[in-house]
């Protein structure tokens, strides 16, 4: 993430002088592939709608500036007739068709600015201007090279990042953009206007293969560019010379677009949110769970657009993926409704916008890699750093796949891989403008790995008192009754600090039977667990109790600790008028925050530790319940069938 200091305007009569050059890639070259193959498609130039009747509009003022005379030979790439001829042969341009060619010459445009530049500032264009004079000193020809492929990616991942932010305000009504195209291929690395023209050459292909109709333009293209991103980034990776152009952040302030690095700019809209929203008191029982999400709901509003930063994610204590687990019926998805309708109120309030998303069983697809890209599509909505994120996964022991299982399909599989690598991968930015909330009934059946890397647990195990249970009972009775309530205060049970207090203190001593011994056995050897050696030792007990029990533990219980550390909700004034907290800057917020917080105390830690160890041991029994179980089941089915066979032999 590039420091905001380091911010760069490109002007916009800089953007305007390229579009000259941009245009005359658009109308027509001539490109030979090298890494793709050619598909066996004819030239939109070439074609006829039918006998006598040219290929070019008859009328061209809806597109002021575009050429009207192609140079390149019929054989070349025209995507503006490409694109023009994706309808029914209307003889005028449509919106959609001029959206596209529009954001195409203006991300162009953008990509061969930014190229220039990177240029001037590595001292690239004086070693170009030596290789042409045939003056390049021998000893400067790795460097050239390296700068040389360095321009390359630059150039085509702002292309495909513009380009694909433009044209996103053609489905800003949610509708699907989802196409199936073509793997790219044509990824040139020799210099930034190869590398260009090898990308348009296969946006051509795509076309002419998959867009029979207009509806189909801008989803193929967005297709394309989304994956021209993905590769370009892999490429990056290992490319020298990135530094200049990755350290700063370019803005094109006419398109409110950034450019920082090699990350995906989105543009900031809501998602239309159509589920029932629940107030807090609505959610009986669950304290702990509901306590959390609702303080979670107010840490995503201490975001800083500026700073793309939350102070909450620097201090500690930002919990940037959960987890919660429950029976059937406790209230999972009254905890969604709660915790989204929350966060739509504050965001509604601030003005931000706000994106909810839900990644569903609808995702897992059976077409190889499909399942994978529409997880990374989801990541990538949620992440957005210009807006606040909300992203849930229900049912991910469905949804995900256990690696080893044999029952998991492939899509299950490259969802897990996609989860992992984003909750907890080498390129993961925890910025403090997104959460992701993970949800199971069988938290046993989810891998290991994916499980663990929910920071924080939230055990959904519905109402449980007496006091509970009246709440509940008159909650969803509603008001056409006349029963009386009896003696009974309502409600009162569920104030949350009283409850969650009560809630915490239980977790004094671990809950399940495995840990139960180790605790009791620890505590017998070296006494009241004080000191940072006795918390230690007791962790090394666990993990001899447990393998599975490792360093990735140890950090989830601290940041729960860091969490207990910020225990308060930031108050609902500062969320009902913006000008108390959420417009202040960002060390301003950042100290605001820091007044607020406690001490960290033995109590907590050792309450965090049994919280968390407590639900690995759960998960471990009943996964290891389900295997004996189904071992058993297997075995009885093997003796029956041994029974029917030796009786038939007879």
């Amino acid at each position: 993430m590039s420091d905001s200091g380091n911010l760069m305007e490109l002007k916009e009569a800089q953007i305007r002088e390229k579009y000259a050059a941009a245009e005359q890639l658009l109308d027509g070259f001539d490109h030979t592939p090298r890494l793709a193959k050619k598909q066996d498609v004819r030239s939109a130039a070439s074609k006829e709608r039918s006998p006598g009747i040219g290929t070019r509009r008859r009328f061209r003022s809806t597109t002021p500036g575009l050429v009207t005379q192609s140079t390149a030979r019929p054989e070349g790439v025209h995507l503006i007739a490409r694109v023009e001829n994706a309808d029914d042969g209307d003889s005028l341009i449509s919106p959609k068709q001029a959206n596209v060619l529009h954001s195409l010459r203006r991300a162009l445009a953008t990509a061969l600015l930014v190229s220039d530049q990177y240029a001037e500032q590595t001292g690239l264009s004086a070693l170009m201007t030596e290789n042409l004079q045939g003056k390049l000193p021998a000893g400067k020809q790795a460097e050239f090279t390296e700068g040389l492929a360095a321009s390359a990616v630059i150039s085509l991942h702002v292309f495909a990042n513009m380009a694909s932010f433009l044209l996103s305000s053609a489905h800003a009504d949610g509708s699907e953009l989802n196409a199936e195209i073509s793997d790219v291929e044509e990824v040139l690395t020799d210099n930034a206007q190869l590398a260009l023209t090898g990308a348009l050459w296969e946006i051509d292909q795509d076309l002419a293969l998959f867009v029979d109709s207009e509806d189909k333009l801008v989803p193929v293209v967005t297709a394309f560019l989304e994956k021209l991103m993905d590769k370009v980034a892999l490429r990056a990776a290992n490319l020298p010379r990135l530094k200049p152009f990755t350290s700063v952040s370019y803005r094109v302030e006419a398109d409110n677009f950034d450019i920082n690095g090699f990350t995906p700019f989105a543009r900031a809209q809501s998602s239309k949110l159509t589920m029932t929203f629940k107030k807090p008191h609505e959610v009986v029982g669950n304290h702990i769970a509901k306590y959390q999400a609702m303080k979670l709901s107010k840490m995503l509003m201490a975001y800083d657009f500026e700073r793309k930063l939350n102070p909450f994610a620097e201090l500690g204590g930002f919990i940037f993926t959960f987890m919660g687990d429950g029976a059937p019926g406790t209230g999972k998805t009254t905890l969604i409704q709660m915790m989204a309708g929350l966060i739509s109120e504050y965001c509604a309030n601030a003005g931000y916008a706000f994106r909810y998303q839900n990644l569903s069983t609808d995702s897992i697809d059976s077409y190889q890699g499909k399942s994978a890209q529409n997880a990374k599509a989801f990541i990538n909505n949620v992440i957005d750093p210009n807006v606040i994120g909300f992203g849930t996964i229900d049912d991910i022991d469905q949804l995900a796949g256990k690696r080893g299982d044999r029952q998991s399909s492939a899509g299950q599989l490259e969802i897990t891989a996609v989860l992992m690598e984003s909750f907890a991968g080498a390129n993961t930015v925890v910025r403090g403008n997104c959460t992701f909330g993970m949800f199971s009934n069988y938290p046993e059946n989810v891998d290991d790995a994916l499980r663990q890397r929910a920071g924080a647990r939230f055990l959904v195990d519905g109402p449980q008192t007496r006091e509970d249970y009246i709440d509940i009972l008159h909650l969803l009775m509603g008001k056409n009754h006349d029963i009386p309530v009896g003696k009974h205060d309502l409600f009162a049970a569920q104030q949350i600090k009283k409850a969650v207090a009560a809630s915490y203190d239980s977790y004094a001593r671990p809950k399940e039977d495995g840990l139960i011994k180790v605790y009791d056995k620890v505590s017998k050897d070296i006494g009241k667990l004080d000191t940072i050696a006795k918390l230690g030792t007791y962790l090394k007990g666990i993990q001899e109790a447990d393998s599975r029990f490792t360093g990735r533990a140890i950090k989830n219980i601290t940041d729960a600790v860091k969490v207990r550390a910020m225990d308060f909700e930031l108050p609902d004034e500062w969320m009902e008028r913006p000008d108390l907290f959420l417009t202040k800057d960002y060390d301003t917020k950042k100290k605001m925050i820091a007044d607020l917080s406690q001490p960290i105390t033995v109590d907590m830690v050792i309450q965090e530790i049994n919280r968390y160890a407590d639900s690995e041991f759960r998960y471990a029994d009943k996964s290891d319940e389900i295997a004996i179980e189904n071992m058993v089941r297997d075995y009885g089915r093997q003796e029956e069938a041994k029974k029917r066979y030796l009786g038939e032999k007879r």
